[in-house]
């Protein structure tokens, strides 16, 4: 899985197209190392994508939504004050390597007519952005390297910009059919023809030359052999020459609905997986990396929160460990009740100093049919009289024990539940506002004094929460929090009396309300609610139960934790979600 040189190739036609003389509206930098331009051109408004990050470098439009930080980084605020307002002229490749180049006419500070370069190297963890001017002088660079890090290609503001070695490697859409026999003829003859083309081509990913080797011999790991050469060179050329013509035809590989590949031609070496074509590289990209893209950042912004809630849930359970383990240690209670009476009955027959009391159990029966006889441990310092008080005592501080560490423990598991809920929320947290408000929460609720990420302020401000819309097939709308205060907010904020409430039975997950707005719901509004509500949930399977009712009947205890209510009256329907079908009764 790589944006290779092909794939930029079929990008960057595809902005050709569509945005060459557009205009730079505004810039964005949701993420460190991707930057969003808004265009407009004769076509419309279009969002161009570079994404410059070591994990999914990419370049391509894109109609994905996406949340900027309130403070925009410097290298932001650069580029709007050079590119607001700039025009797209040229669109070009460095050769065949996965480096693009978009030139942008604009006006310096004087007025004067100029020229600026957008340059994007997507090479993996090389990746980079850097901002030149008319002459490739070196404006700015989203990640600067100076002589401690490369000796050979510094990337430094007032440097001139440099491309970076190819490595001895050759174009494959300008080699000639010499050369190309050249090549294939001086490889080892056992070598697999995918790691031959890898090894000798820039530009070229695992998967297009394992597709070029299954193409001619029906085998993705086929050695080197003089046989099939013929049909090698003739597959070759024409994977090549569509990238000359512009001829793309971009496509990922599904297995069931989670995309594995993707490449600008089809894929067929996968056998059985589907094979889903697309006319736009970009609606390409946007379904591979949008769930993928949305994970990875979550659990780099998330980190922070995710090892303060192990911690807790470690902690948590080791501590009810060992109250679950002194509760059992109450069972002897009885025993030591029945020990103060045993002596109490027979103090005429003990005396101080005593060390042991073989005494009569009336409560028992030995083999032969007699009462069995209990030895009980005395203090030799103590009287008959105050040995028995001794183990009443102990009687008495079993039962004040059991009754604390049971209630200790229900309020141990009571808190493992509602870190259940948070890990939960961090699942679906799908912006940096939404892990703003776990952070909240979680300091309001006394988990962290500080924490990254966590706004002061923030608690004297009016927030908007980003809950989830969704609008059933009949028109009604459901909302669903993503967390625990988004759950509390639009169940007891938002949520009026004749609304219905939704949430998976016995189990963590969102609070769903079905908005009726004075209607009367349907059949379907009721079930595509109760999906909702089983599908953002910490159950899995078919049938899952989910109780519903209307959101009157819905109370929150006195100083509850965030999310946990209460209800008497209630009703059960068992459904069974389909994420594809809610995804697409979501609201952008």
């Amino acid at each position: 899985m790589a944006f290779d040189a092909g794939m930029l190739a079929a990008t960057l036609s595809e902005i050709r197209k569509k945005a060459l003389g557009a205009r730079i509206e505004k810039v964005y930098q949701p993420e460190r190392d991707e930057i969003i331009l808004q265009m407009r051109s004769l076509e419309g408004g279009k969002r161009l994508l570079i994404n410059a990050g070591s994990n999914n470098p990419r370049i391509g439009f894109t109609s994905i939504p996406k949340e900027n930080p309130q403070n925009p980084p410097m290298f932001c605020m650069l580029l709007r004050k050079y590119l607001q307002g700039a025009k797209l002229v040229e669109v070009s490749q460095a050769d065949f390597d996965r480096i693009a180049f978009l030139k942008f006419e604009t006006r310096d500070e004087m007025g004067f007519e100029c020229t600026r370069v957008l340059v994007a190297e997507l090479m993996g963890k090389y990746s980079n952005l850097l901002f030149c001017d008319g002459d490739m002088k070196i404006i700015s660079a989203l990640k600067t390297a100076d002589f401690s890090l490369d000796s050979v290609r510094q990337l430094l503001a007032g440097g001139a910009y440099s491309l970076p070695s190819s490595g001895g490697k050759v174009s494959p859409i300008s080699v000639s059919e010499e050369a190309l026999d050249a090549i294939f003829a001086a490889a080892p003859e056992g070598l697999e023809i995918s790691k031959i083309i890898m090894k000798s081509f820039s530009g070229v990913s695992p998967a297009v030359a394992r597709e070029i080797s299954f193409a001619a011999t029906g085998r993705t790991d086929t050695a080197l052999g003089d046989a099939l050469y013929g049909s090698l060179k003739k597959e070759f050329m024409s994977v090549f020459a569509r990238i000359r013509e512009e001829n793309f035809s971009p496509a990922v590989v599904l297995d069931g609905d989670t995309p594995v590949e993707y490449s600008f031609i089809p894929l067929s070496q996968y056998g059985s997986f589907e094979v889903r074509s697309y006319e736009s590289a970009g609606e390409m990209l946007d379904e591979f990396f949008e769930s993928r893209d949305r994970q990875c950042r979550v659990r780099q912004r998330a980190a922070d929160i995710l090892r303060l809630l192990t911690n807790a849930e470690t902690r948590i359970r080791k501590k009810l460990d060992l109250q679950r383990g002194e509760l059992l240690d109450c069972e002897k209670g009885e025993e030591y009740k029945k020990f103060g009476d045993l002596i109490t009955a027979n103090i005429y027959r003990l005396s101080r100093g005593d060390r042991f009391a073989e005494l009569c159990d009336y409560e028992s029966m030995d083999e032969e049919g007699n009462f069995a006889t209990l030895r009980i441990e005395l203090d030799t310092r103590l009287t008959p009289a105050a040995n028995a008080q001794r183990y009443y005592k102990r009687y008495n501080k079993t039962k004040t024990a059991k009754t604390e560490l049971t209630r200790q423990i229900a309020l141990g598991e009571a808190e493992l539940e509602y870190i259940y809920t948070v890990f939960e929320s961090l699942t679906k947290a799908e912006t940096p506002t939404d892990l703003s408000e776990i952070r909240e929460e979680l300091y309001r609720a006394g988990y962290a004094s500080r924490m990254k990420g966590y706004d002061e302020q923030s608690k004297k401000k009016t927030h908007n929460f980003a809950y989830m819309q969704f609008v059933t097939e009949d028109g009604m709308t459901v909302l669903c929090g993503k967390n625990n205060a988004q759950n509390d907010h639009i169940t007891h904020r938002v949520a009026e009396k004749r609304d219905y409430w939704f949430h998976a039975k016995n189990t963590a997950g969102s609070h769903a309300i079905l908005v009726t707005e004075g209607k009367e719901p349907t059949d379907k509004d009721f079930t595509t609610a109760a999906e909702i509500a089983a599908l953002y949930s910490k159950a899995e399977g078919q049938n899952i139960a989910v109780d519903y009712t209307l959101a009157k009947n819905i109370k929150k205890p006195t100083g509850a934790k965030p999310g946990f209510v209460i209800y008497h009256t209630n009703y059960t329907a068992y459904v069974s979600p389909d994420p594809k079908k809610i995804a697409s009764l979501r609201k952008k």
